[in-house]
């Protein structure tokens, strides 16, 4: 069975700047439901409950977590034409070299 997805470990800082986004609400609402999903695995939540709470997949919630735990607030706001390029090919090259090491290691285990 898969590993449960969750946020990684915030710190106070990551913390209080999510709160700020939540609670602002000014900006896109993009970065704030993106924040607001964050904030709430990192308070324990499901994805299941996430998901149900802010209205939106279970699957969209995991993109959201996974993308926050890679790359931190640079996944919160909307992003739109070249620079979504640019950070999808940026997310395949990692990806791409995760899977490489990986293999690596599966066949020289440690």
């Amino acid at each position: 069975m898969a590993e449960r997805v969750r946020v990684r470990e915030i710190d106070d800082d990551e913390g209080r700047r999510l709160l700020r986004i939540v609670r602002r609400g000014t900006g896109s609402v993009v970065t704030w439901r993106r924040a607001q999903v964050v904030l709430l695995s990192a308070q324990g939540m499901p994805v299941g409950k996430i998901a149900e709470v802010t209205f939106t997949s279970a699957d969209r919630v995991r993109d959201v977590l996974h993308n926050f735990n890679a790359d931190g607030f640079g996944a919160l706001p909307e992003v739109h034409g070249r620079a979504a390029q640019d950070v999808h090919a940026a997310r395949a090259a990692r990806d791409q070299e995760d899977r490489q090491v990986q293999a690596c290691a599966s066949r020289w285990p440690a």
